[in-house]
């Protein structure tokens, strides 16, 4: 049964002068079999040469050292419904309680969130809870009772707030917009075939 080694990558810097490698640098790497079995060593070509108390290696190949890409910048990411709720419920400010309200029942339809419970205050404020579906957290959020005239521009600020496109006139996504005909002549009527 072959044995498995667990062998470090090539190194940053020669592991003889402890000099790091600049980008395109040629090196040496050599793997020695010794005690603690296989290790690895990175020489530059200098030390390379002048090494030769170095046990046998096992292997030896020469190659060119490449500096590792920078990291990728970390992309912006956009908010989400949850995330948008649980920012607004945290900040607890009033103007804030139908974009929450419309919010929770986004998540809602999508099925994040589950209505347990609607509770008439005293004052007469309808209160909602809804319940996580995956971690069991407890969102109570005010139902505002908003009227059908008022849902489409608190739905167009939720999307802003979310970073959606503006919707065009009609309330559709550019994407979705039709275009509008620019004939004023009704289309000529389907003859039948016969």
């Amino acid at each position: 049964m072959a044995q498995e080694w667990d062998i470090r990558p090539r190194g940053s810097g020669c592991s003889g002068c402890q000099t790091p490698f600049e980008d395109r640098q040629p090196c040496v790497s050599a793997l020695v079999f010794g005690e603690q079995g296989y290790t690895r060593g990175d020489y530059c070509s200098r030390c390379w040469e002048k090494s030769e108390k170095l046990a046998a290696p096992y292997s030896t190949w020469r190659g060119v050292f490449r500096s590792p890409a920078p990291p990728p910048a970390e992309p912006l990411r956009k908010e989400t419904a949850e995330s948008l709720l649980r920012r607004l419920i945290e900040d607890g400010e009033a103007s804030t309680q139908n974009v929450r309200f419309i919010l929770a029942v986004m998540l809602e339809r999508k099925r994040v969130l589950v209505e347990r419970d609607a509770q008439l205050q005293g004052d007469g404020t309808l209160v909602r809870v809804y319940e996580h579906r995956r971690t069991g957290e407890t969102f109570v959020i005010n139902d505002p009772r908003l009227g059908l005239d008022q849902i489409e521009s608190v739905q167009q600020e939720v999307m802003a707030l979310l970073g959606a496109p503006e919707p065009a006139p009609g309330g559709q996504t550019p994407t979705e917009a039709k275009p509008v005909a620019e004939s004023a002549e009704p289309p000529a009527p389907a003859q039948p075939q016969g």
